[in-house]
């Protein structure tokens, strides 16, 4: 199995589109919070750092992962002129199946809002072995999917609003 050995987050921002027109919605898990806020302030600040403005930005909260699908489908539903959203959760193996369930239903929901939709959903789930792998993803030495999903949720963006006719 390959790992993580460095950190992925880096980006180059003369490559990436300025933020600064652009709405974002970020869905955030309630369960794992430590994890979870801090991939929202990577994805948060990074957005920022690309030229987006604070007040562009709604955050919702929701209990766990598996409900990232609703939060999301109603905040497509509620704000037609938002640019692109980030779902952002953390599931951690335990000893029972409901990892594998919630991470699969999960994936194939977010999948579903963007076939189904005009808005782009971000995944940005973290679905780990370990509470340390987690940490080490959410701002540690592997550094912030929340980041990484914040310059996807900008580069689908700029491709929904060029792909407008």
């Amino acid at each position: 199995m390959a790992t993580a050995t460095k950190n992925l987050s880096a980006y180059d921002k003369t490559t990436i589109p300025n933020a600064k027109d652009f709405r974002f919605g970020i869905v955030v898990s309630e369960w794992n919070p430590d994890i979870t806020q801090g991939m929202f302030q990577g994805a948060f600040d990074t957005i920022l750092d690309c030229g987006g403005i604070k007040e562009n930005i709604v955050r919702w909260n929701v209990p766990g992962s598996f409900e990232l699908i609703y939060g999301a489908k109603k905040m497509q539903q509620s704000f037609d002129m938002l640019d692109a959203i980030v779902v952002i959760g953390s599931v951690i193996q335990g000893e029972t199946k409901h990892f594998d369930y919630v991470c699969e239903a999960v994936a194939q929901g977010i999948k579903d809002l963007n076939v189904h939709n005009d808005i782009p959903v971000i995944f940005c789930v973290l679905t780990d072995n370990t509470m340390q792998q987690a940490i080490d993803r959410s701002g540690g030495k592997h550094g912030n999917k929340g980041s990484e999903a914040a310059i996807a949720a900008i580069k689908m963006a700029q491709l929904r609003k060029d792909a407008k006719f």
